[in-house]
């Protein structure tokens, strides 16, 4: 029986490998240019450089980077054929790489369908999903994930944080046929749930009445002046400003000119304020009023929130301030298995992608901590060199000095000597 149970299990594993499909798959080899056009929408759009950056995993595994500061970038590839995804799951999947250790700028990919003008594909060509990072400064580091449904384009209700570092990283969205769906970094699921309930795909299933308004009489006060409660008698004693008591009168006033003079005004401290009754809890409070839940008319269910009828291009439209960012890998498929074993190839070459980074960066501080030793060695060289200079000098100002003593000495001992001889003739 078991035996029957896994031949079993294993043909219905064969029949949906051989139904599962790859609608697009791209690793951007040396013919990349073929398959990918860039917009001419504007006249400045950034260049694309194709390379495995300055840290791999393999050389010859290359993708294609935002390579000039603050530019937008706008391409687009063709898929083999359009695709609908209605009855299916959806799985798409890409890698980043973010060298330049981004602070502003989106890396995010985008499924158009059908009818896209490639040379005019820009910010406001449609699009049926937005997936990827987005970065801007330390507030905004999130996942976008946008569905468009009827001419809108829906934002993720939820946040998700994206990776920031310098390292390769895979992100995928899986979107299901029973309107599911799973957001992926690295492998790892991040984030799940219910199209309806995290886009505002339709409107609410249940609304507040129209036909209905408080009642006059509805008391939604939570509390009210206590009436028991009596101003004291002197609390209107005190004035809100006084003289101040330390201001003196200026010696050059004159009364003739000045008028008689006054002393500014100061707060007074003893000055209480308003008086208003304390606040007690309102007995007749009868609570929040709200209109009761009615059906939204407008609702209606959409059991296919998930399906595109035509998906036909995958693009990259982006804005970034500082360039470098690196895209490869990029799958469209309805086969989850697949997009894993994918995902799973592209971390393992990560993997060493990150011990040539690490590397690079150990040798990079060894490198700035040397140059800083020989600034530090070379500046302590100088310092000594001024220093035994200064000394030379201060040396030979002291000889100079004592030299002068000496022959001022010398001369008054002259000078002396010469006049005792005067006044003995």
């Amino acid at each position: 029986m078991y035996k029957i149970v896994l031949s079993l299990a294993l043909v219905v594993a064969l029949i949906f490998a051989v139904n599962a499909e790859v609608y697009y798959e791209e690793n951007f080899d040396s013919n990349w240019q073929d398959r990918w056009t860039v917009s001419k929408a504007k006249s400045d759009y950034g260049e694309w450089k194709w390379t495995a950056g300055e840290y791999y995993s393999d050389a010859d595994n290359k993708g294609i980077q935002a390579s000039q500061d603050a530019r937008h970038y706008s391409i687009s590839s063709k898929l083999d054929k359009p695709f609908s995804n209605e009855g299916k799951t959806l799985v798409l999947q890409y890698s980043v790489k973010h060298t330049q250790n981004l602070d502003c700028g989106g890396a995010y990919i985008k499924v158009i369908p059908e009818g896209l003008n490639q040379e005019k594909f820009e910010g406001d060509s449609a699009y049926n999903i937005m997936f990827g990072p987005d970065v801007c400064g330390s507030t905004t580091r999130r996942v976008h994930f946008i569905f468009n449904y009827k001419g809108r384009n829906l934002l993720w209700k939820k946040t998700l944080a994206c990776e920031t570092d310098r390292l390769t990283h895979v992100y995928t969205a899986i979107v299901r046929p029973d309107n599911t769906y799973e957001v992926q970094i690295d492998g790892v699921k991040k984030e799940s749930g219910n199209l309806e309930d995290d886009w505002d795909f339709l409107p609410a299933k249940r609304i507040a009445d129209p036909s209905q308004s408080k009642p006059a009489d509805w008391v939604d006060e939570r509390e009210i002046a206590d009436p028991s409660d009596v101003k004291p008698e002197d609390w209107d004693l005190e004035t809100k400003t006084i003289a101040d008591p330390e201001a003196k009168q200026p010696e050059d006033w004159s009364e003739e000119e000045d008028g008689a003079w006054e002393a500014p005004q100061i707060p007074n401290p003893a000055y209480k304020g308003e008086w208003s009754a304390r606040q007690i809890p309102n007995p007749a409070y009868k609570g929040e009023w709200n209109a009761d839940e009615i059906d939204n008319p407008e609702y209606k269910a959409d059991d296919k929130l998930y399906k595109y009828d035509s998906n036909a291009f995958v693009g990259f439209e982006i804005w970034q301030v500082k360039a470098g960012t690196i895209f490869n890998d990029i799958l469209l498929t309805d086969d989850v298995d697949k997009a894993k074993e994918a995902a799973q190839q592209v971390l393992e070459g990560a993997k060493k992608e990150k011990a040539m980074f690490d590397k690079q960066e150990a040798e990079k501080r060894e490198a700035e901590e040397a140059e800083r030793k020989k600034a530090e060695e070379e500046n302590k060289k100088r310092e000594a060199e001024e220093k035994a200079k200064k000394d030379a000098e201060d040396a030979a100002k002291v000889d100079d000095d004592l030299v002068k003593e000496a022959a001022d000495a010398l001369k008054a001992e002259s000078d002396a000597s010469e006049k005792s001889e005067h006044d003995e003739l």
